[in-house]
């Protein structure tokens, strides 16, 4: 599909600007669908159609499509689970109807290809440790529901049979995704970059939970090799696929290391914990097998040289 277009919905925030970039680099054209509520114009690849716009706002959506589009990444949305809980009206709108709308322009404009970043939040308690795709789907957290309830549109849509042309769907469901351009002033989007942000600021860490809950923390490299790998790929096609690194890492561990490699010690250094918040998964960890067996993707990017790549990227951000 190269030297065809995709539009990247979320295009100028962190995953979608990334994904944007490696889109360009292997040839595809892109246009980028983005409010600029979280995201960053400086993000932008200036090799991009830019629009501003809202996917809860069909009139916003059509416009996209001046270009023909190929291909759907669908990204935007809100994207904190604690934040969901004061506003679930506008989670419901945005992650939802937003998903629904960018759907009815698809088929709309006829594209075939539709690929829908959905949540680990969607497995909500898992059953145990590391979660299949086939495990059940309980989300806790407001956020996760309207995740989850976007991704069942998307893939229920592909197994319509009344339409001109089969809708070809995938879901991601990521978990910890972290790298360069992940907000480090917002306390509510990847706790990676929160911390960071925290310590290269000398600022008090705050850990809500005990710290020995953990996580499975996926770079942003890898993120966007599974999404572009799986777009012609017939493999990918109504299916849902974990993308984690299949490594789970507690909170804790992930404070020392930014405390180390920003020479501080925990000792030193002024850590607060205060209780767990509503929604939070006590234990995450993806099981891999399935984007590993159909996609042929697995992870490259090792934590260590992942967390390296995006301190450096901090430092430079605040000029140290």
């Amino acid at each position: 599909m190269s030297n065809k277009r995709v539009l990247v919905t979320g295009g100028a925030g962190f995953i979608g600007s990334n994904l944007t970039d490696a889109l360009i680099a292997r040839g595809y054209k892109v246009t980028i669908l983005d409010n600029l509520s979280t995201g960053e114009k400086e993000n932008i690849n200036p090799a991009a159609v830019f629009i501003k716009g809202d996917i809860k706002n069909p009139e916003d959506i059509e416009k996209c499509f001046e270009n023909k589009i190929d291909a759907i990444f669908h990204i935007a949305g809100c994207a904190s689970t604690i934040k969901s809980f004061d506003d679930p009206t506008m989670d419901l709108l945005t992650n939802t109807l937003g998903t629904v709308n960018m759907i009815n322009a698809a088929i709309k404009h006829n594209v075939d290809r539709f690929e829908y970043a959905s949540s680990m939040t969607s497995y909500g308690i898992p059953e145990k440790l590391p979660v299949k795709e086939t495990f059940n789907t309980r989300p806790i957290a407001y956020y996760g529901i309207t995740k989850y309830s976007g991704e069942r549109y998307v893939l229920a849509t592909g197994l319509r049979t009344d339409l001109p042309f089969k809708f070809n769907a995938t879901a991601f469901r990521m978990f910890n995704v972290y790298g360069r351009r992940q907000s480090l002033t917002n306390p509510y989007q990847g706790v990676v970059s929160i911390f960071i942000g925290n310590v290269i600021r000398n600022e008090q860490v705050t850990i809500f939970g005990d710290g020995i809950q953990s996580r499975d923390y996926v770079h942003i490299s890898d993120v966007a090799n599974a999404w572009i790998g799986a777009l012609e790929n017939p493999r990918a096609y109504g299916e849902v696929f974990n993308l984690g690194s299949g490594i789970r890492i507690s909170v804790n561990d992930l404070v020392g290391y930014i405390l180390k490699a920003m020479n501080k010690t925990k000792k030193e250094y002024k850590i607060v914990y205060k209780d767990a918040r509503p929604g939070d998964q006590r234990h995450m960890q993806a099981d891999i097998s399935k984007a590993a067996k159909l996609l042929k993707w697995k992870p490259k990017m090792k934590f260590e040289n992942g967390m390296k790549d995006v301190m450096d990227w901090a430092k430079e951000v605040y000029g140290k």
